[in-house]
């Protein structure tokens, strides 16, 4: 599988081979759905608290006798049916992460990276020197070649473009190898330099 490698400006400026047995696979929904789950659980902070009878404020004094009032017997005004009162089975802090094998997570992120192959939506650029340190001008560049939203992808991620793609929810950075299904299906586009996608062809082989 051959692809055409771009310059900053989105003119051709040669050719990369692409593995075809990395990508050259079914995409399966399945696969991408169980590994999403799986990234969002984990992103979960189980925080989540309320407080029982045992925590709330109020004396544990008896409401009243037992017998003769001609009311329901009430022990303790924390009771959950008071005003209040403790919290029955309410939300206690857990963790919501939980395994997926390694051979799915890693056939998941191959599967995405393959949708955005077949579909035309993945695009490997020669670097990310790009000639603009502001936010519109890039923004402008990137609308003029058809690139409305975009992942973009290197080894390492300097500080320049960090700061001109921030300030613009439709484009986002990652370094390679922090690649992950969920981030690369938020975006229509997956960009990559020569470098990245060298490097991830080995980590995925």
């Amino acid at each position: 599988m051959k692809f055409d490698v771009l310059d900053t400006k989105y003119e051709l400026n040669g050719a990369i081979e692409v593995e075809d047995k990395l990508f050259e696979i079914a995409v399966r929904p399945d696969i991408l759905s169980r590994v999403v789950r799986w990234q969002l659980a984990k992103r979960r902070a189980g925080t989540h608290s309320t407080k029982t009878i045992s925590f709330v404020s109020g004396s544990g004094k008896k409401i009243v006798k037992q017998k003769g009032s001609g009311g329901a017997r009430h022990g303790s005004k924390r009771a959950v049916q008071f005003r209040g009162g403790g919290i029955v089975f309410g939300p206690t802090p857990r963790d919501y992460e939980y395994s997926l094998q390694k051979k799915v997570r890693k056939l998941g992120l191959r599967m995405a990276i393959a949708d955005k192959m077949k579909s035309g939506e993945f695009i490997v650029l020669q670097n990310f020197d790009f000639a603009t340190a502001k936010t519109k001008d890039f923004v402008k560049l990137c609308e003029a070649h058809g690139v409305q939203s975009a992942l973009f992808v290197d080894d390492i991620i300097d500080g320049k473009l960090s700061s001109v793609v921030s300030n613009c929810p439709r484009y986002s950075t990652i370094p390679q190898i922090g690649l992950n299904v969920y981030d690369i299906m938020k975006k229509d586009r997956l960009i990559v330099t020569v470098e990245a996608l060298k490097t991830l062809q080995a980590r995925l082989s």
